[in-house]
Order: structure tokens, then sequence, then C-alpha cells
């Protein structure tokens, strides 16, 4: 009996040496967080399975607001985050921890009309009811565009509307215009409510969006992971951009959209990850006029705020 019980302890004691010995064949995954908008060009994340490499697994968390985002990497709910410049930078200049370590997409937005309507023009939303999600990237943008043709807020009437509601909004006639993310203005035109007015990208900010960020300490402590994340980021963002076709699938998957509705917004949608000195110089510009319409009290400083180095080292 006694030997038979010093068999069972050596066979349980080896059982344990043995997992201690090898503790990847049991260990879990390691989990990266990350946090998108629930619009057509933050549909980068939702390819990321494809290139995550053994040992790593991707959860994709979808945010209604660029806000809603931004505030997740503060908190560390998430440990990437997508969402406009004008988040980023919101944040950036009120000392939040968040970091711009990557582009997520240019262009994706628009300005639209009624179908019905007789607005043509940027000139003449003046006294129209305008759909604009403030805080958003859109927001700054048609500012811009206002002041080149001589306008300000105050010639128009500003009504707040998530990125989801606007062209539904269009169509109940809450709003006579809507400066939309895809793939409202798409949804708009497609249903034959709105007709576009123009793709806003004639400012010095040009056609730059949405960005990848992270929290501050991530960069310090968590170098490694960032690296493997961005290499996992530029792989999807090409994969996409090369697959057109896969681009409109995923986006019906995801947003049920309907197929005509994705395939019309797809022109309008530019995946991205580079951070070079051109966007640089127009995310700069941007947050000079955040500063000067008195978004922000202070620019962000940029030494920091803009981190290029890590996804420069994917290239």
């Amino acid at each position: 009996m006694q030997t038979r019980r010093t068999f069972i302890a050596t066979l349980i004691a080896a059982s344990f040496a043995l997992a201690a010995g090898a503790p990847s064949a049991f260990a879990a995954d390691q989990v990266i967080k990350v946090g998108t908008l629930k619009l057509m060009h933050g549909i980068t994340p939702y390819f990321y399975d494809k290139f995550t490499p053994p040992g790593y697994k991707i959860e994709v968390i979808p945010f209604e607001t660029p806000t809603d985002g931004k505030n997740a990497v503060v908190t560390k709910s998430v440990d990437f985050g997508t969402y406009g410049l004008a988040a980023a930078t919101l944040g950036g200049a009120a000392g939040e921890p968040v970091v711009i370590i990557a582009a997520q997409c240019n262009r994706g937005m628009a300005v639209v009309a009624r179908a019905d309507s007789k607005i043509a023009t940027i000139k003449d939303l003046k006294d129209q009811r305008v759909g604009i999600l403030p805080g958003s990237t859109q927001e700054v943008v048609i500012l811009d565009r206002l002041k080149q043709e001589g306008m300000t807020i105050k010639d128009i009437k500003p009504v707040r509307v998530s990125f989801s509601e606007m062209a539904s909004a269009l169509e109940r006639k809450d709003i006579d215009a809507f400066v939309g993310a895809e793939p409202g203005p798409s949804i708009a035109v497609g249903k034959g409510v709105g007709k576009i007015v123009e793709y806003p990208y004639s400012t010095p900010t040009g056609t730059v969006n949405m960005v990848m960020t992270t929290h501050a300490d991530n960069v310090k402590d968590k170098a490694e992971l960032i690296k493997v994340f961005l290499k996992i980021h530029r792989q999807a963002t090409e994969y996409a951009m090369a697959n057109r076709a896969e681009f409109v699938n995923m986006s019906v998957q995801k947003l049920g959209l309907p197929a005509k509705t994705a395939e019309l917004a797809a022109p309008n949608v530019e995946l991205t990850w580079k951070l070079d000195e051109d966007w640089i110089k127009r995310a700069k510009y941007y947050g000079s006029q955040m500063l000067d319409k008195k978004q922000i009290r202070q620019l962000p400083d940029y030494g920091t705020f803009i981190n290029a180095s890590f996804i420069q080292q994917t290239k």
C-alpha cells in the first residue's frame, strides 16, 4: 500500500513539475482591447484577427461617440482606441494621457443636404438647420469651411445630432443638412433623401480624420505591445484597402449596412496607418483651428501627444 501511495505522490509531483517547466502550454492568450467607432472608417479593427500572432487575442469594443472612445483610452478600459482627431486633441490639450501612435483613416466625411432642397454650396447653408456633432473632427472642418466662405457658425443653425442619427434626422426633416461621417452620407444618398453638397477636404486639414491612440503609460511601460499591435494595424489596414470587396462585406456584417450603401460609401473612405511629416503638419494646423475657435485653451504638447516612433518601426 505504501508503494502505491509513493507512486501516486511521485506522479503528481512530476505533473506539477512538468506544468511549471512549460507554462506557455497552459498560458492564456494576452487580450488586446481595441475601441472603435460604429462607422465605416472605423472598420479596420475587425480585420485584426487575420494578422494577430500566436499568444494574443483581439477584443473589439464599439463606441457611439468619439468622446466615449477617448475616455475609454484615458481610463484604460481599452488598450488602444480609434476616434477623430478632434476628440484626441481635446484630450491632449486638457492634459489627459492620450497619445496618437498611428493614423486610422483619411476622408470619410461629407456635407449632405436634403435632396429636394436648393442647397448646393456651403454658402447655401446660411440660416439652415445643420446637423453637427460637437467635439467631432467634422465640427472643426465645417467651421473652417464656413470661414473660407466668409461665414461663421452664427450664419447657420447648428443642431446637435450623433453620426448614426444624421441620415434619419434628415429624412424626418428635423434638419436641412448635416456634416456627417460614413456611412451616414451614403445612407441618405442611397435612400434618395439626401445629396452631397461637397466632400470638405479643401481646408489645410485636408483629408485627415481618425487616429489610433493609447494611454501615455503604455508608451513608457508597454513598448513591445505597441509594436506588436501596430504591426497588426498596418497589415489589417493594407489588407482592407487592397480587398475592397471584403472591406464592403465587413462593413455590411458589423454595421448592418445594405451592401449598396457600403459600396457607395467605400470610395470616400481611405483606411491608413501612416504618420508622416505632411500628416503631422495638417494635424497641428487642425489644433490651431481648435485653439482659434476657443474649443481648447492651449495646444497639446506635440512632442509627446503625437508619437510616430512606433509606427515608423513597422515599415
